[in-house]
């Protein structure tokens, strides 16, 4: 009996080591998993080629030391108060001067903008030039006073779920240069802005989920490898959604930049017209302009200015404009939107609906006068 007892505790006790064992060897054989899985992740990032995700040691502290130093804060001013703020970047030097971007809505009607550095420097700037359709502003500052110049990428090759890093300085001088990331949530997205009580405006922009507050407009977006990729814009962003930011596309910000930093107004093309959306039938009935009521999308032409572009392509009043080339016109803002794409002097196909035909015209874009 005795030994049947010891028999029986031998097997147990055996039992026992065996899964102790066992559980060593998993462990074990977990940790080196593990080792592997870690030495895995973190890799350098010396050899990136644009928009590739690649996490670093320490995560994407390298990827913010690459473009920390060139981001700015932006104090506007009206008669020496201080009317807002924003942020801005340093994209370029030359011998005498560095060159900040900015969105024009920061330094609107400003009489004296100034840079805060991440120095702690606070430095006045001169405001060369600004266009409030791609909202896009370039200042500059003694190039003595620049620590950094950022490196610009392109928006080009950005994929959905694409890491993404904005720095700026939101609510106020308090948050200096804030970091915060996210990832591209939508590409290529069209958003209407109000430019003023009469002008909409189309923004082909980025969607982003990475937290942005009033004061990032004009700051940096940035992709893994410290490259800007677009500028953040609150003007673009409705106060009731949580999560979805815009950003103008660095492509479409570097477009004009030179008129800009020689203070020349950008030259647009006009097509010499009054017009509204089809769906404004008070203003309709103010000029005496009768749509088909079946046209739910498009622009009516109220008035055709005399020796126009328009007026020579045979446009007249009462047509609706119903596409641009290939692209559809569905409202003023989107026909804006979609000849500003075009150079004065190109040549345009219209599409329009005159009573119960659809017709085509060629037309030779003219210089818009503001």
């Amino acid at each position: 009996m005795k030994n049947k007892f010891l028999t029986i505790v031998a097997v147990i006790l055996a039992f026992v080591a065996g899964v102790e064992l066992s559980f060593i060897v998993m462990k074990d054989n977990n940790k080196e998993k593990n080792n592997e899985e870690k030495s895995m992740t973190y890799n350098s990032c010396s050899n990136c080629m644009s928009g590739t995700m690649v996490i670093e040691n320490g995560g994407l502290t390298q990827t913010v030391n690459k473009i920390y130093d060139s981001v700015v804060m932006i104090k506007s001013f009206k008669k020496n108060t201080l009317a807002g703020s924003g942020s801005g970047f340093v994209y370029k030097v030359d011998d005498k001067y560095g060159y900040i971007m900015t969105n024009q809505h920061v330094v609107e009607g400003a009489t004296k903008a100034n840079a805060k550095f991440t120095s702690g420097e606070e430095v006045e700037v001169e405001i060369l030039g600004g266009d409030k359709y791609i909202d896009i502003a370039v200042l500059r500052v003694p190039v003595k006073n620049v620590i950094s110049v950022a490196k610009i990428g392109s928006s080009k090759d950005l994929k959905l779920g694409e890491t993404v890093i904005a720095i700026g300085t939101p609510i106020d001088e308090e948050y200096y240069n804030t970091v915060t990331g996210g990832h591209i949530s939508g590409l290529n997205r069209k958003v209407t802005v109000s430019i003023d009580s009469k002008n909409d405006w189309v923004q082909d922009v980025i969607q982003i989920d990475a937290a942005l507050n009033p004061g990032n407009s004009g700051g940096a977006l940035v992709n893994v490898n410290g490259e800007i990729i677009g500028v953040p814009s609150l003007k673009l962003i409705n106060d009731s959604i949580e999560g979805m930011g815009f950003a103008i596309k660095i492509e479409d910000a570097m477009k004009h930049i030179d008129d800009l930093e020689n203070g020349r107004k950008i030259e647009r093309p006009l097509l010499g017209i009054t017009h509204v959306n089809v769906t404004e039938s008070s203003i309709l009935r103010e000029y005496n302009v009768s749509v088909d009521s079946e046209i739910k999308e498009g622009i009516a032409i109220l008035e055709v200015i005399k020796d126009s572009s328009a007026d020579k392509a045979g446009l007249q009043k009462g047509d609706v404009i119903i596409a641009l080339d290939d692209s559809k016109v569905t409202n003023t803002a989107y026909l804006r939107y979609l000849l500003y794409q075009h150079n004065v002097g190109d040549k345009i196909k219209l599409t329009y609906i005159r009573g119960k035909d659809t017709k085509t015209t060629e037309v030779t874009l003219s210089q818009y006068a503001e």
